[in-house]
């Protein structure tokens, strides 16, 4: 009886040996897999950083070139300014589109309506002011050169970015409607003249709205 105890005991331990082994053998197997997975966990760890670290320093090169541009722009005038405003937008981080909207507004200034939209379709329209502003200076541009449809398309753009700005969306439509009472488009202009004075009651009031409203009328 106690001989057979003993049996049932080594065989027993045995088991849990043989298990051991096992998992010891499977654990060791696997090694290779769990480091190697470890390993590329590291390296896409180790490319953020780097990534993080390069964007950075690019960033903050780009708006130091940027700053110096504002500089030239103010000590020196549009001249000295609009060049260091297009060296600064060939870099390719976000402060390179406020340079290069701000090369726009000296190109518009200059009557250089082509290189000015060049400028402004190569940048971001970022930003809750710099954005709707670049959009609408952009509109300008076309109604320059006399393609209507996308100067309408910009400004549509520029009201959409600039939202319940009092102090921009306003200005944006003023503009379109007089794009639309130009090119006779008298319905849209004075939907565009009586959504103003719904939305923008204080604006509509110091432009005197109401006679825009009956010049749409009248020119129906």
């Amino acid at each position: 009886m106690a001989k057979q105890e003993i049996k049932q005991t080594r065989t027993t331990v045995d088991d849990v040996n043989e298990k051991l082994t096992s998992m010891e053998q499977r654990l060791e197997n696997n090694k290779k897999l769990i480091y190697g997975g470890v390993a590329a966990i590291i390296a896409v760890f180790a490319i953020v950083a780097i990534f993080i670290v390069v964007r950075n320093n690019g960033m903050k090169d780009a708006q130091n070139m940027v700053n110096k541009a504002d500089m030239e722009y103010m000590m020196q005038g549009d001249s000295a300014g609009l060049v260091a405003y297009k060296k600064a937008a060939n870099e390719s981080y976000a402060p390179a589109s406020r340079a290069a909207q701000m090369a726009a507004t000296i190109l518009y200034k200059q009557k250089k309506y082509d290189e000015a939209i060049q400028m402004l379709e190569g940048s971001s329209f970022n930003g809750k002011i710099m954005g709707p502003a670049a959009l609408s200076l952009l509109a300008d541009c076309y109604v320059n050169k006399k393609n209507y449809d996308k100067a309408l398309s910009n400004f549509d753009k520029a009201i959409k970015a600039a939202g319940d700005n009092e102090s921009l969306t306003p200005v944006f439509m003023k503009k379109k409607a007089t794009v639309l009472h130009a090119t006779k488009k008298y319905d849209e202009e004075l939907a565009v003249y009586e959504d103003m004075k719904q939305k923008f009651p204080n604006y509509a009031l110091g432009i005197n709205i109401d006679k825009y409203i009956e010049r749409a009328k009248a020119s129906k």
